[in-house]
Order: structure tokens, then C-alpha cells, then sequence
């Protein structure tokens, strides 16, 4: 279970006013020098080159990791980091790209802790090479436990409470909480705390790999469950299979989602979709990469041991016409 955070507790807001410029970075493992007197007349951080390994659990086609990477990009440039970008959905070989990185003796490692029975000794092995490790998205519960210095990301059960909270609003009393994969903890978190606030919750496990399956899946659900009034998916491209499921069997059903891409916040915008619980995947991104820099620069520790948490924030038809312009340049 997740620690039980009010989302109106005071979390950490990190505002850094930098006149650097954001250039300089290679993403797949190239190194580039570090240009200066670009965007803005300001400079490349003067700090000695280092390399940061960014490991998540990102399954192909989910436009929500690029984002992510967008922001751990932008950090990179800012502070001359060559950032050395994998990723896999499964345990097991995420824990090899861990190992991999310490193979390679990089200077920080940012993970993703979906799973993180299956990373734990790869992490260790961190450890005892001196590798300073921060997690982000998924792990807030384990994080410490597994070495990392601090976590970006949201409370996911608490975000969940704030869907439920928020489908109850709109008079949703039978909603379906769509999983694209089991055993994930920070989704199964999600449905948690939506089923925390409306019990009669229901969960629905999808294979997220394939959109086939999660149309045909959802479709089928939909045919046969004559009493769900909503239905609320865990990644913005899963939500719209989902809306296309609802379309095409002409169900009533509400949709909501977790999480954001142009196309969803455009589907807000136009009231198909009633609202999205945004985490800020650019914020964790940028702020996992910006917080090995500043570990590296002068022993700092953002957060000071405690999570940074990105959200939850409710997006609707209210706030989404702002936010989509933002989502088209890739920043949400």
C-alpha cells in the first residue's frame, strides 16, 4: 500500500532561475562538445562532462516516456551531461541495462522502479561502485530501500483518490479501471485509490503491448457490463483505444484518463474525455537528471531524502485549452 500522503501536503517545489542554454547533449550514447551563446546568450554549465544513464521501464509506442526523455534532454543540455537513454518493460532486462550502466562506470543513474523486486540486486551493484542512483515515476515506496537519494514522481493511490474523487463529482458510481500491465505497482496503485473513493470499482487488465488486444478487451467489457457508467485509463494512448471502444459499441460510459499527449488533451478540449490526472512526466524527467548534476556538482540532495512529488493535478474542459498548447510542443 502506498504511504498515505494528503496531495495538499506540502511538497517540494524546486524553482532554479538559470540562464543557461539548452544545448550540447547526446541522447543515444554520442558525445558532442558543449556549445555555448545559444538560445537566450546564455552558456552550457562550466562543470566537468559527466554521463548520466536514464533507465526506464517504457514500453514501445507510449508517447507518455517521450516526454519524459523530452525533459531529461533539456536538463542534460543545461548542464553538459551526455545522457545514455534505455529502457524495457520487463523486470528482468531493465535490470541488465542497470548493470550495463555500472559496466560502463557512468556518473549517475536514473530509474524507473516499476518492479522493483526484479531491480534490486542490479541496484546494489550500483551502490558499491559508488554510483549515485535517483528514481522517478515509479517507486516512491521502495526507493530508498533500493539506494536512491531521492524520487520524483506523484503519490499513484493518491492520485487515484483524486480521480475518484472527481468521478464521484460527476455522479460515477460503477467505473472500470483499466490496467495495461499487471504488476505494475504504481498502476495497480491508481485503481487502488479509485477504488478507495468509489468501491465498486472494477479492474480490467489489458496487455498494453498489443492495441488490438486493448480495443477488443475493453469492447467486449463494455458489451457485456450493462451497469459501468465510466471507464478510465491509466496512459493517455490507452485512453483513446479506450474511447474508440466506447464509439464503437455506442455505450454512455464516461471516460477519463491518467496522464497526457496532444490527442487526449484535444479530446478534453472537445468533451470527449472529461478530465485527465496530470503527473508532469517533463518535471520528472528534467528534475531526475538536474538532481545527479547538482549530487555531482556540490553533494546536494534535492528533497533531502524525501520524495519531490510532480502531482496530481485534475486537467478538464476548464483547464485543457491552456494546457493543450503546451501538450503540442511535447511538454505535456
Amino acid at each position: 500500500m502506498a504511504k498515505k500522503f494528503s496531495w495538499r501536503r506540502a511538497s517540494i517545489a524546486l524553482i532554479m532561475g538559470s540562464a543557461l542554454a539548452l544545448s550540447g547533449c547526446s541522447s543515444e550514447g554520442g558525445r558532442e562538445p558543449a556549445a555555448e551563446g545559444t538560445g537566450g546568450g546564455g552558456q552550457v554549465a562550466d562543470t566537468e562532462r559527466m554521463t548520466i544513464a536514464l533507465i526506464t521501464h517504457a514500453a514501445p509506442g507510449d508517447t507518455f516516456w517521450d516526454i519524459v526523455r523530452k525533459g531529461a534532454e533539456t536538463a542534460a543540455k543545461k548542464d553538459n551531461v551526455e545522457l545514455l537513454y534505455t529502457s524495457d518493460p520487463e523486470g528482468g532486462r531493465q535490470a541488465q541495462l542497470i548493470a550495463q550502466a555500472v559496466d560502463q562506470g557512468v556518473d549517475g543513474i536514473a530509474v524507473t522502479l516499476a518492479k522493483p523486486d526484479a531491480l534490486k540486486s542490479a541496484l546494489k551493484e550500483a551502490e558499491q561502485a559508488g554510483i549515485p542512483v535517483v528514481s522517478l515515476n515509479a517507486g516512491e515506496d521502495s526507493y530508498e530501500e533500493l539506494g536512491a537519494f531521492t524520487h520524483f514522481g506523484q503519490n499513484e493511490e493518491v492520485a487515484g483518490e483524486a480521480a475518484g474523487e472527481k468521478l464521484k463529482e460527476l455522479g460515477k458510481s460503477h467505473p472500470v479501471c483499466v490496467i495495461q500491465e499487471q504488476g505494475h505497482v504504481g498502476l495497480e496503485a491508481r485503481c487502488a485509490g479509485v477504488k478507495e473513493i468509489i468501491p465498486e470499482t472494477e479492474i480490467l487488465y489489458v496487455q498494453g503491448t498489443d492495441m488490438t488486444q486493448v480495443q477488443s478487451t475493453v469492447t467486449a467489457k463494455l458489451q457485456t457490463g450493462g451497469d459501468i457508467d465510466s471507464i478510465i485509463g491509466l496512459g493517455a494512448p490507452f485512453t483513446m483505444t479506450i474511447l474508440q471502444s466506447v464509439e464503437d459499441v455506442g455505450s454512455d460510459a464516461t471516460v477519463a484518463s491518467f496522464d497526457l499527449n496532444s490527442e487526449l488533451a484535444q479530446e478534453i478540449v472537445d468533451g470527449n474525455v472529461a478530465f485527465t490526472v496530470d503527473q508532469q512526466p517533463f518535471v520528472q524527467g528534467y528534475m531526475a537528471i538536474d538532481s545527479l548534476w547538482l549530487n555531482n556538482m556540490g553533494g546536494f540532495t534535492v528533497g533531502g531524502g524525501e520524495p519531490v512529488l510532480t502531482g496530481p493535478a485534475v486537467v478538464d474542459q476548464e483547464q485543457a485549452e491552456e494546457v493543450l498548447q503546451y501538450a503540442e510542443e511535447g511538454l505535456r
